[in-house]
């Protein structure tokens, strides 16, 4: 009985080792699975805010091109148009001119312009004015706005289910997302972006066309304003580039069968501070070089997000889920899939917003100036 228990007594050692071994391997396990959870952004909805670089924060929030931009507005708000060229169709237009060359007394020409013109003036100048005023005024919630700005003017108040947003590289040609594309509630395409022809890769659907002012100007020249390549019952969404293209906004808002909403300076300027913090980040980290050299490398006043990187910002403000096809490049694709353009505008930082989306995929809660309220929606890249 004795040598029994003597040989039960090992027995039980190990068995006892090994108990206690396996519920080490439990915790540690357990441990670490929690803590990539806790690390994963997509799980719980929620991560610590990490910290940025104050130096590029501080300088990312400076607006290079202000001063030039007042300077602009001061000018249109007096009716001085020189140095502003884009206008001259819409002032040039039968319209808004009477085809006679008075003069005064001593000979000096004058210019009459149809009542039609002051009262267009006059719109004009008061729309310019709020404008200006507002994107003076910081709004921390102004992501959490988008529904009532944007999904309120056209009759919804509350978001998308879900929303494709169609960039326009050439990239798109690589693949066949149609029918993805259309399955969505709401489909966002930039610049007016020809669909004909490519449906089986972009798809035929439209919910919303964003463009800039740009786009709209040259609509403005078109008989009645026509800028309506996916019907006209598809409403225009659109950021103003240049001030003097509220002239254009005055015309074609009063043509328009569908909504034309203007977006808020406010979100304009949110944007372009991403854009330029991830911009400088970028261009710190790969030149090596002193923060001060990033402004003559990217032309600084004229520095600016692109159509594509807006349309993104405003999915995530109006869309519960949001899915984004065609942004990115390749050697082989030309830079817009409906046209021969393969070098990329100067004008923008493309590398830099692909960073961004990037981090919109993986960890949303390092882009900054974006209000902690703001809850980001699940996003999906298809390339």
């Amino acid at each position: 009985m004795s040598i029994m228990k003597r040989t039960m007594r090992p027995l039980f050692s190990v068995l006892l080792l090994i108990a206690v071994a396996a519920t080490l391997a439990v915790r540690i396990s357990l441990r670490y699975s929690s803590i990539e959870l806790k690390n994963d952004y997509s799980f719980t909805g929620k991560a610590q805010k990490p910290v940025l670089n104050e130096t590029l924060l501080k300088y990312a929030a400076i607006d290079i091109g202000e001063p030039q931009l007042r300077k602009g507005v001061e000018e249109l708000l007096e009716g001085n148009f020189r140095g502003h060229n884009r206008h001259r169709s819409f002032l040039s237009s039968g319209k808004y001119r009477i085809d006679i060359r008075p003069r005064t007394a001593r000979g000096i020409p004058v210019q009459l312009r149809s009542p039609e013109f002051y009262r267009v003036w006059q719109s004009f100048r008061r729309h310019l004015q709020d404008w200006f005023r507002i994107r003076r005024v910081y709004k921390d919630d102004v992501m959490e706005d988008l529904v009532k700005t944007v999904n309120g003017k056209m009759g919804l108040e509350k978001r998308y289910e879900s929303c494709a947003v169609v960039g326009n590289s050439g990239i798109l040609l690589e693949s066949v997302y149609g029918e993805l594309i259309d399955s969505h509630e709401a489909v966002i395409r930039l610049n007016n972006a020809k669909t004909g022809g490519f449906e089986h890769r972009v798809g035929s659907k439209t919910t919303l066309s964003f463009v800039n002012s740009n786009i709209l100007h040259l609509c403005a020249r078109r008989e009645g304003c026509f800028c309506h390549p996916y019907g006209v019952n598809v409403a225009l969404v659109m950021y103003i580039c240049q001030p003097v293209h509220f002239l254009d906004y005055m015309v074609c808002n009063s043509s328009h069968k569908a909504p034309l909403v203007v977006t808020d300076p406010r979100f304009d300027m949110l944007c372009a501070k991403i854009v330029k913090y991830y911009s400088t980040k970028r261009f710190v980290e790969e030149t090596g070089k002193p923060l001060q050299e990033w402004a003559p490398a990217h032309d600084g006043a004229n520095f600016h997000y692109s159509s594509g990187f807006q349309a993104v910002m405003l999915a995530l403000g109006v869309c519960e889920k949001v899915s984004i096809f065609g942004f990115g490049k390749s050697a082989s694709a030309k830079h817009h899939y409906h046209t021969n353009q393969r070098a990329e505008l100067k004008l923008h930082d493309y590398d830099s917003e692909y960073d961004f989306y990037r981090d919109l995929v993986e960890r949303p809660q390092v882009i900054p100036f974006i209000s902690d309220k703001f809850k980001c929606p699940p996003i999906s890249i298809y390339q």
